[in-house]
């Protein structure tokens, strides 16, 4: 029996979490805060700009009805989850347009990427993964509870049975096992969704085991793991396997509307916790410092590459704590600053460094949005302030031997985190300094992989410069044409002390490569002090062909002058970095380019000291 949507709010116990929805005509496009404001205007954004890219060519046998990739030059698999946003601005803009593509990208998608077993796979050709099949759902279950009244009755019909047939695909083939973490917890949300529509008690039963099976998932200090699969859940040094953006922009948000769903309130406290453990890694300026995770080849500064955004679960939750609405509107800010042309551009330098935008950054992305605006009357506005903006000293972060500093207007990140995932080279370890923000300048040193990889080429894109550029600040021989990097060491030891507000960390490595195989005298060692106005590098390796690299993000409309051979500086938009060092600074390009790194999708300008003893100052001064 299938269930209409007034029937589908009384069967569920929405009506106490705040969840319940009036009737859509009576509230779409009415908002009380910048948040629900500016999500209504990036979705509408998106939204044409989804449309601009769809194929509408009937006799064109495997393009009619999909979505065009800019950037990739392909049609994502998962174009499909766009369904629930278009109905969307179908109904708030009242335009058949909308209801016609998604009926067409619906077509697309039973035509290309349809399985007889039920699930959907992730590409047309070049992946076969049926992972993906709980997004696909849950995004077909959302658009028929809140918008199947713009449809006819045959589509209807056809869209329920084939949300039957995935939730039998879920039901059947999930487990708290299958893929990382992130995908059976994305199924407890979608079996508990799509049951209570379809009324399907066993795949609400499934849906909640698959939920308490994960509450195992979490650290002490709240951190959900499980996003590096198959090695083993504790590495040498105790950590698990931890990635930042799959956490705050898909597992948490499942989570959080599987509890809103169910009413479950002991969970919800729970989910509280882990909220504010993840928000400690949020910037000031609504980035997420993903610069240790395992999965951080798809980091994108706001987030992560294909997954769906951290707006619904922090905003959700905004009565739990007022610094959730804050994280809430800080990230999507930042969403609306890497917007250009009608679409979410995979970092802040795209544009600048001339680079295209892949179309899944979108089409997840307004999944996400359309859940906040469909909720909008019960999220809380509020004034608070993000754990970074406070000054505190030193987090540490033991389950990803990983520390968070905050010194005066400095925010950084030292990391010796040794879970890897399926690749070498990837993640920084070694005791980097993964990240160097502040308050003036924003993000001055970001570490990126070390070495840039396609992971998952099909969420992924390519490097084309011919002088690709790791981003991660450390010393670096090449011998034998072997590249060692004391940022690959898993077995770095790191210690820190504090004292009269100095912030000194002292870091002990060896040049490795990425198999953990040592270069000749691979002694590494590296201090870092965070101090009221300076940030100071201090470093010394044994092998006296070590050079020590150091990118700093910079775009290329920044002017860059070099007073002295030692001293840089760098003219931003609200302030001067200025670079002073005990050896010459060498520009590997000219000042007026830029490298570039997907990783999270910034420029940097790459600085290098042709040295095995280098000290180094960064400060930040106003305009003079």
């Amino acid at each position: 029996m299938l269930t209409s949507r007034r029937d589908f709010l009384k069967l569920t116990t929405l009506g106490s979490t705040g969840l319940l929805l009036s009737p859509v005509g009576a509230w779409a496009g009415v908002y009380k805060n910048e948040l629900t404001t500016l999500s209504e205007q990036l979705l509408q954004q998106w939204g044409e700009g989804l449309l601009a890219l769809q194929v509408n060519q009937p006799l064109v046998k495997g393009l009619h009805g999909g979505i065009l990739c800019p950037a990739c030059a392909t049609i994502h698999g998962r174009c499909g989850d766009a369904i629930f946003p278009l109905l969307y601005l179908a109904n708030k803009n009242k335009e058949q347009k909308y209801i016609d593509a998604a009926i067409r990208l619906y077509n697309w998608m039973e035509h290309m990427v349809s399985a007889p077993d039920g699930a959907w796979v992730n590409e047309v050709s070049v992946s076969d993964w049926k992972g993906i099949t709980v997004f696909g759902a849950t995004s077909l279950a959302e658009a028929l509870i809140h918008f199947e009244h713009l449809l006819d009755k045959p589509v209807q019909t056809q869209w329920k049975n084939r949300l039957q047939k995935a939730g039998d695909y879920l039901y059947k083939n999930f487990t708290i096992n299958t893929g990382n973490i992130n995908y059976p917890i994305a199924g407890s949300y979608a079996l508990c969704l799509i049951g209570t529509y379809l009324q399907q008690p066993h795949f609400v039963t499934k849906g909640k085991s698959l939920a308490k099976e994960s509450l195992a998932w979490f650290t002490a200090n709240g951190l959900i793991y499980g996003e590096g699969k198959p090695v083993p859940e504790k590495s040498t040094k105790g950590c698990y396997s931890v990635d930042l953006g799959y956490n705050v922009e898909e597992s948490l948000p499942s989570l959080v509307l599987y509890a809103k769903l169910i009413n479950d309130t002991a969970l919800q406290d729970q989910l509280t916790h882990s909220l504010k453990a993840h928000l400690e890694f949020m910037l000031p300026d609504g980035g997420w410092d993903n610069s240790w995770g395992t999965r951080n080849y798809k980091w994108t500064y706001w987030g992560s590459r294909t997954s769906d955004g951290c707006v619904p679960a922090y905003a959700l939750m905004a009565d739990s704590d007022p610094a959730f609405y804050k994280a809430a509107l800080q990230n999507t800010r930042l969403l609306a600053q890497c917007t250009h042309n009608k679409l979410l551009h995979g970092g802040p330098h795209y544009v600048q460094h001339g680079v295209l935008p892949c179309v899944s950054h979108s089409l997840a992305h307004s999944k996400a949005l359309t859940t906040v605006l469909l909720h909008s009357s019960t999220i809380k506005s509020a004034t608070a302030l993000l754990p970074r903006e406070r000054i505190y000293g030193v987090k540490s972060f033991p389950e990803i031997n990983t520390w968070l500093i905050s010194a005066g207007k400095w925010r950084g990140t030292i990391t010796g985190y040794d879970q890897e995932y399926t690749m070498k080279g990837g993640h920084a370890s070694g005791g980097a300094p993964s990240m160097l923000w502040h308050e003036d300048a924003g993000p001055l040193l970001v570490a990126s992989m070390n070495r840039y990889q396609m992971v998952e080429s099909f969420n992924m894109q390519r490097d084309n410069d011919p002088l690709p550029a790791c981003f991660t600040p450390g010393f670096k021989i090449v011998a034998d044409g072997t590249l060692y990097q004391h940022t690959n060491d898993l077995k770095a030891t790191i210690d820190y002390r504090e004292n009269n507000g100095q912030i000194l960390f002292n870091t002990r490595s060896l040049l490795v490569d990425e198999n953990q195989l040592p270069a000749s005298f691979p002694e590494c060692a590296v201090s870092y002090s965070f101090e009221k106005e300076v940030f100071r590098i201090q470093a010394i390796a044994k092998n006296e062909k070590a050079v020590y690299s150091l990118p700093v993000i910079s775009t290329r409309n920044e002017p860059v002058t070099q007073p002295a051979e030692n001293r840089l500086e760098i003219r931003k938009a609200d302030s001067i970095v200025e670079i002073t060092a005990s050896a010459p600074i060498k520009i590997t390009r000219a000042l007026t380019e830029r490298a570039f790194n997907f990783v999270p999708g910034l420029e940097a300008i790459p600085l290098q000291f042709e040295t095995n003893n280098i000290d180094i100052k960064i400060a930040v001064r106003p305009h003079s």
